[in-house]
């Protein structure tokens, strides 16, 4: 089983995958980010300078084969905490995967902008930030291009987590 969180950068996708991660029993988190740093990391600075590394083929491939690989030979859960804004990445990666037969629960936490905000706050991001740039971007996407399971996150984490849990894992009880 794959979980993957998908919302607005600051909306709490980390935080609750880490919860999650805390109460899934072989559970294991997948950061798609790595494959981007690894890119960045490893391109000299024209490469570096074409923006956002979900625009290059080569993330996208290699998350959907590293997803599909780890959920072949893997029996836990996967999570993955993760932006996706772009249809047609969405549709590379995630739909591809749900297409090959990989059980996959997409969810997007949505959450006011002013609470985003007041997270980002919190991490030290201001106004100029690139990823306070990006809320309005993600929102609108989340409403009009990109399908999942929506939870309102501008409850607590602790609720976010619940109803993951409850969607998928109805035996683990949130009050130990």
């Amino acid at each position: 089983m794959v979980i993957w969180i998908n919302g607005a950068f600051g909306v709490g996708k980390t935080t609750t995958a880490e919860e999650l991660n805390k109460l899934i029993k072989d559970s294991f988190i997948y950061d798609p980010e790595m494959a981007g740093e690894f890119i960045w990391d490893n391109s000299p600075q024209c490469i570096k300078e074409k923006g956002d590394f979900q625009d290059i083929p080569m993330w996208r491939d290699f998350n959907y084969s590293m997803l599909k690989y780890i959920h072949e030979n893997y029996s836990g859960t996967i999570i993955v905490p993760m932006t996706l804004t772009n249809k047609e990445y969405y549709g590379q990666i995630i739909e591809r995967l749900i297409k090959e037969g990989v059980a996959l629960q997409h969810y997007i936490l949505i959450a006011k902008k002013s609470v985003i905000l007041e997270r980002l706050s919190k991490r030290g991001e201001d106004d100029n930030s690139w990823t306070v740039q990006q809320i309005d971007r993600c929102l609108n996407a989340f409403e009009k291009d990109i399908n999942g399971i929506k939870i309102d996150a501008n409850a607590s984490t602790k609720e976010v987590v619940r109803i993951i849990l409850g969607n998928n894992y109805k035996d683990i009880d949130l009050n130990n």
